[in-house]
């Protein structure tokens, strides 16, 4: 849902689907559901929040 809404809000879809995976694992992360979450999806949202956080 953050992904659909990000993608015409930035003009990119590829920032969209950034958004989306980071919004995801904080989510999960915060509402206590940890273990639910892929290490592959962990290290995706990691990397998209350095991009976004030193590259922008």
């Amino acid at each position: 849902m953050i992904a659909a809404l990000a993608m015409p809000l930035t003009f990119s879809i590829a920032e969209g689907i950034a958004l989306g995976f980071i919004s995801y694992a904080a989510i999960k992360t915060l509402s206590g559901r940890f273990k639910d979450l892929n290490p592959a999806v962990i290290i995706l949202a990691l990397l998209f929040a350095v991009k976004f956080l030193f590259l922008d």
